[in-house]
């Protein structure tokens, strides 16, 4: 019967590699950072999905002790007195019931790998990642200084919280301080899980409200493609103010130098175009600009490193800019050509740059069914969706402002799981489990998907997340799900630190430890945590977060506010400019096909071609002779016509991209132009080289 538990590790693995593969390029990450990755995610996914395997398993063991129990008390009242206590009902095995000793054994393995991961290896590889050092060596030892400062503050914290507990008396030995360390993780999360479940439970019942209406959409969609044009184009003064130091550098550093090797491994960090570039704004101002100073000083190794890694972090911040630009233009037309068809009498879906499409899904998604769908029923359904998941928010909070109640029960889960547990109902229970948890785990991890942590750390779909970014989120993620579950345990008042005797213990507890805090805040406990959790929920109601930002200068979208209106309006002209940019490149391309079909008057008039004197100086004069021209072959790719240079089209915003980031196999990124996958496979050919070939290679 341990088929759930096998399909859970298998749909655990299953997600935890097609979220890798959505938002990393594994063919260019390096190994050890796609194995950690995969490895704390699959974790994490596998924790949310065998909890309610536990909790039933709980539950038929408490129901046969109880058994067992009644059994005794009837045997015992049988010789003295009429037996008035009735057995329950034999215990049923619920689905996926294993042997006891398989859930000690894989909580063991899932607690200590993740602590293992999130803790040190983890922190290691993204500092060595950041690194500017030119050896092993040295990105070994920057890493090392950077996480002996990183962990010694907490070494100072515990150092505080020992000196606490010696004062108060409290023998200290390795149980005790295992117990501390296991307090002081869960203080952590708990708290940062205060945080984002207080965001994500109003903010994604309105953001599906939101999203059902396609006026405020396209507006909101206007507003982010005017903030990501603002971002993309300071990514670019950045890059170039550090590519002209870098030119200076070069400059300057003689070939025969000790240092030009360092020089040399920074100049292949970047593409061959914006070398290019570089090199003309260079000549172009003579070197006057950030590096001209320095002009006539030979760097230091330090000098070198510290441009080595704003290079490294200037580039992959104009990567992710730039696509996700490309993917907020896409939305954007998609989201105008909803709201063109909107009130078509034909019920067809007609999109203004249509892109090519299978056979597959010309049959399974055909116009008509795509009008159907985006038109007429996408509203209702998302509608409906708010509806259940705000349903799922106010029973969430409820359970959480009460689940430290012991009589009464007022926890809306710890009820359903009590009604269950009477009649053994195994399979309610761990439907209903799962499906809170499913929740939980949205709530909490969409929030990690969509936070930006100081524009550092960031998951961009569309294969364009950093290493730095994926290690980050699987920290968060092996640091977050332990405290997520121990919360939900509390709230089904299955935690016998919290709700002590009501139901028998779970094995998740036993191994991970329990919703505890440290000692100093853990008096008046269970009357802060919910009000935070509500204090959060009500500031997020009222967009009291996103007011003071905007008040502070970082610009939010808020409804009948000035700056957000005017930069809905830049938006617009944004897209306008992009709509135009793609017409051009359409009409080129049909002048092209134009120029290149064959002329029918001298199909049907063969027999003159062939007894015409001159006949073939004439059908010459109908190939161009530049040679420029290709055959047109049917399909229209905005990237194939701004290739053409001698259309003067400007380039699409895929060819943009390809264009930054040229055939350097250190940095590049996908084109993200679906209208020739011929020609996006070739150019992913040439720009993404192979990964990294040894354990320690500058990635």
């Amino acid at each position: 019967m341990a088929y759930l538990l096998t399909f859970g590790i298998i749909a655990a693995l299953f997600l935890a590699s097609i979220s890798l593969y959505r938002y990393g390029n594994i063919p260019r990450q390096h190994i050890l950072v796609t194995l950690s990755v995969l490895t704390a995610w699959c974790f994490s996914f596998l924790i949310v999905f065998t909890i309610p395997l536990d909790v039933t398993s709980t539950l038929y063991r408490q129901c046969l002790a109880e058994h067992k129990l009644a059994l005794d008390a009837a045997d015992n009242t049988s010789t003295t007195a009429p037996a008035n206590v009735t057995p329950p009902p034999e215990c049923q095995e619920p689905w996926g019931m294993v042997p006891e000793s398989v859930y000690p054994n894989l909580w063991r393995i899932i607690y200590w790998s993740s602590q293992f991961l999130t803790w040190l290896i983890m922190p290691l590889m993204q500092s060595y990642l950041k690194a500017g050092d030119f050896t092993i060596k040295g990105k070994l030892k920057s890493a090392l200084i950077e996480n002996a400062i990183y962990y010694g503050s907490y070494l100072f914290i515990c150092g505080v919280l020992l000196i606490y507990i010696a004062v108060k008396g409290v023998p200290l030995d390795w149980q005790k301080l295992k117990a501390i360390a296991s307090s002081a993780s869960n203080t952590w999360g708990l708290f940062l899980l205060i945080l984002l479940l207080g965001y994500a439970l109003v903010e994604v019942p309105r953001s599906l409200w939101n999203n059902a209406k396609p006026g405020f959409t396209l507006q909101y969609a206007y507003f982010k493609a005017a903030k990501l044009s603002t971002d993309k184009a300071e990514a670019e003064e950045h890059v170039d103010d550090i590519l002209e130091s870098l030119q200076c550098i070069s400059r300057v550093v003689p070939n025969n130098h000790e240092l030009r090797p360092c020089v040399e491994t920074i100049m292949r960090k970047v593409p061959i175009e914006l070398q290019e570039r570089a090199s003309r704004n260079f000549s172009r101002t003579g070197g006057s600009g950030m590096g001209a100073t320095s002009s006539t000083i030979l760097p230091s190794e330090k000098a070198l490193v510290r441009i080595h890694k704003q290079v490294i972090k200037s580039l992959q911040t104009l990567q992710r800019t730039e696509a996700l630009w490309s993917v907020q233009v896409k939305t954007v037309l998609h989201l105008e050509d909803v709201d063109r068809n909107i009130h078509s009498a034909e019920r067809r879906f007609k999109s203004e740059f249509p892109r090519q499409r299978t056979q597959l899904e010309r049959i399974c998604y055909s116009a008509t069914l795509q009008w159907y769908w985006e038109c007429l029923l996408k509203a209702p359904f998302l509608k409906t969706l708010c509806v259940v998941t705000a349903t799922m928010s106010a029973m969430v909070v409820w359970s959480e402002l009460t689940f430290f109640s012991r009589k009464p029960v007022l926890s809306i889960f710890a009820n359903v799981i009590y009604l269950a547990k009477e009649s053994y109902d195994f399979f309610t229970i761990e439907v209903f489990s799962m499906v809170v948890l499913c929740y939980f785990f949205y709530c909490t991890y969409s929030t990690i998907l969509r936070i930006r942590f100081l524009n550092l750390y960031y998951l961009a779909p569309h294969h364009q997340t950093n290493e730095h970014s994926l290690i980050f989120s699987g920290m968060l993620l092996c640091r977050l799900t332990p405290p997520m579950c121990l919360n939900f345990l509390g709230l089904i008042h299955m935690d016998s630190h919290i709700i002590p005797e009501r139901m028998m213990e779970t094995y998740y507890t036993r191994i991970m430890g329990h919703m505890d805090v440290i000692g100093i805040i853990s008096n008046g406990f269970n009357i802060y945590f919910p009000m935070c959790m509500l204090a959060f929920c009500l500031s997020t109601w009222f967009s009291l977060g996103s007011r003071a930002l905007n008040a502070l200068g970082f610009q939010q979208f808020l409804q009948n506010e000035t700056i957000a209106t005017e930069l809905v309006q830049e938006g617009k002209d944004l897209i306008a400019r992009e709509k135009r940019r793609r017409q051009r490149a359409e009409e080129a391309m049909a002048r092209r096909r134009d120029f290149n079909r064959p002329d029918p008057t001298v199909a049907s008039n063969d027999y003159m071609n062939k007894y015409r004197p001159g006949a073939g100086a004439l059908a010459s004069s109908r190939t161009p002779a530049d040679g420029l021209l290709r055959d047109g072959d049917g399909s229209f790719d905005y990237a194939a016509v701004a290739s053409s240079s001698a259309l003067g089209v400007p380039r699409s915003l895929s060819e943009e991209i390809n264009d930054r980031f040229g055939v350097s196999t250190q940095v590049g990124f996908r084109g993200t132009n679906e209208l020739d996958q011929d020609y996006e496979a070739e150019h992913e050919r040439r720009i993404v080289g192979p990964p990294p070939r040894g354990l320690f290679d500058d990635v």
